[in-house]
């Protein structure tokens, strides 16, 4: 085992020395008070160690300890509906510890909780021939997850022994006959955070993460398996578009990181999260949901670990076969980190001082979202969605995060402070916006919804793009200079912007938007917009179409339950035909 002493130490930053024998990496325990570190950098004998802990009251001299083993994190039983900080310690476990609401130093309490028993239900028997990913046994953590056991991907052997019943995740549940002779599997394993699990294969995004949010499923879909970033000002609304995907996202498996967030919000999320109902099975959420909750005023340092934390955890449950979504709020907290890092170690600056390895960093993250076929001989597909917010300095989407950010990424969701003042929410403005997605899922959503899906939604965008264009002839000569069918061109778009698109998150019904309802809200807003110019084509007057009263009945549709949808797009339907048509009676006469 390698030990030093401190030489040096600066904020976050220690750099020990007698260190020849550790590695990149190493999980180091720095100081008597063994706070937790990780060593980043290696000169000669000379270690520099990122400290995930306060160093206040450190000074040079006192011992540096390598445990010769990566961060890693541990996967088993007892994840779902923890809150753990960014290096996997239970913040309730130290709360309970310490006797006190704030994190104290050099507390060393283990990530899965030692004393509860699980009942493990054996799958495989004695002789069966498994390696890596094939699973072993089940453990039924909450109503709505059900763990997988599985064999450590490394592994392979003939199963030897194996128990059922009533065991901790360090109890021996299976013995494995190795090449290297008998292991001992427990219900636990390790993972390093800065390697991506292994799978078999990976599956092109063909189908979509269906959200509830119309704005999103419609106008930008992100596939299940994709990647997709909110960048926003402050106040337009990320971290409300995060909490709506966590609950209505069709996700098995929901990973929520809090990377240097305001501890305010990450208060909000603690408070939200149990008392929110599932959707589907009435639970709360937090029974599929792991949180992290890495807040602005703590130890810079683990905001950089948290990230990698979180994306682990996901790929565990991705790999027995579930979808997963992962949310990070927000990755511009995260690259602070790794510039204030850098900047200690007094590397070369790149732009806005950021280290030049930023956009490398943030490929490595986002590369291990994905859609795969996992390792097992069962084939099982498991997804793993990667949702990350941005938050640019005074909302200035050219600075090098957001940019490194959308080199990668396929979807692009772009909050906009204006639409958030005149309380549009969600304030995600469609000019900007776009999905890389939409030719791959484009023929699920017209096989499985409806055949003229994207044929409506290009409708829609048009309309919303030609409205923009008019905007500027308005803004100079008045709406009056307008001709009839540009008139209902505007009237057609703004009833898109306020009647389909606007969604109001804390109406129980508004909230979550099925896709055959949104197929029945595109139909109803651009019957508007086709009879209308059917009906000036025969004479009708522009004003009488814009004051009909069945448009108040297309914009209340929104609020109509799941369990009425046909019905009341058939009356709103027929009442707008027989408006018209009462229209062009009127001017026959």
């Amino acid at each position: 085992m390698s030990k030093g002493t401190i030489k040096k130490v600066a904020g976050p930053l220690v750099i020990a020395e007698g260190m020849r024998d550790a590695n990149m990496y190493d999980v180091v325990r720095v100081s008597n008070q063994r706070l937790i570190g990780e060593i980043i950098e290696m000169h000669g004998d000379q270690a520099s160690i990122q400290v995930y802990e306060e160093t206040s009251g450190l000074g040079p001299g006192e011992p540096v300890e390598s445990t010769e083993m990566p961060l890693s994190v541990e996967l088993g039983p007892g994840l779902i509906s923890s809150i753990y900080d960014g290096i996997q310690r239970p913040l309730d476990d130290i709360m309970k510890a310490t006797n006190s609401n704030n994190l104290k130093r050099g507390v060393e309490v283990a990530s899965l909780k030692r004393d509860k028993k699980w009942n493990f239900v054996p799958v495989a028997k004695p002789g069966d021939e498994v390696a890596g990913g094939d699973v072993l046994g089940t453990v039924q953590e909450t109503v709505l997850v059900q763990q997988k056991i599985m064999v450590p991907p490394n592994m392979k052997g003939k199963v030897k022994d194996i128990k059922a019943g009533e065991f901790t995740v360090d109890d021996v549940v299976v013995i494995l006959e190795t090449e290297d002779g008998d292991k001992e599997l427990t219900m636990a394993q390790k993972w390093p955070v800065r390697v991506g699990r292994p799978y078999q294969k990976k599956l092109p995004p063909k189908v979509p993460l269906v959200t509830g949010q119309r704005v999103v499923d419609t106008m930008f879909p992100i596939a299940k398996g994709g990647v997709a970033a909110v960048p926003g000002p402050f106040g337009s609304g990320k971290t409300v578009i995060q909490h709506q995907l966590a609950k209505w996202a069709e996700a098995d498996i929901v990973v929520y990181i809090g990377c240097g967030e305001r501890g305010n919000e990450m208060t909000d999320v603690l408070n939200e999260f149990p008392e929110l109902k599932d959707p589907k099975t009435g639970q709360s959420l937090m029974e599929r949901t792991v949180l992290i909750a890495n807040t602005s005023d703590m130890p810079v340092a683990a905001r950089e670990a948290s990230i990698y934390t979180g994306i682990t955890i996901a790929e565990y449950f991705r790999d027995m076969g579930y979808s997963v979504a992962l949310m990070a709020d927000s990755t511009s907290r995260w690259a602070e980190a790794l510039r204030e890092m850098s900047g200690r170690l007094e590397e070369m600056p790149g732009e806005e001082g950021y280290p030049a390895y930023l956009g490398s960093r943030l490929a490595q993250f986002y590369e291990r979202a994905g859609h795969v076929i996992c390792l097992g001989s069962d084939n099982r597909e498991g997804a793993l969605t990667a949702i990350g917010a941005v938050s640019p300095p005074g909302g200035d989407i050219s600075e090098p995060v957001s940019q490194a950010t959308l080199r990668i990424v396929k979807v692009f969701w772009g909050l906009d402070s204006a639409l958030a003042y005149k309380r549009h929410f969600p304030a995600i403005n469609w000019l900007t916006s776009y999905s890389l997605y939409l030719d791959d899922v484009g023929p699920w959503f017209n096989g499985n919804v409806a055949e003229d899906w994207m044929a409506l939604r290009q409708e829609m965008m048009t309309l919303l793009q030609e409205e923009s264009e008019l905007e500027e002839i308005v803004q100079m000569v008045g709406m009056d200079a307008l001709s009839p069918g540009d008139r209902l061109k505007m009237e057609a778009a703004r009833s898109i912007r306020e009647d389909f698109l606007h969604q109001n998150s804390f109406h129980e019904i508004d909230t979550y938007t099925s896709l055959e309802k949104q197929h029945y809200m595109m139909k109803l807003v651009l019957a508007f917009y086709d009879e209308g110019a059917e009906a000036l084509s025969r004479g009708a007057q522009v004003n009488d179409l814009v004051k009909l009263p069945v448009r108040e009945k297309i914009g209340r549709y929104k609020y109509t339950e799941e369990s009425n949808l046909t019905a009341e797009y058939e009356a709103v339907d027929k009442e707008l035909s027989a408006e018209i048509a009462g229209l062009l009676g009127k001017e026959d006469l």
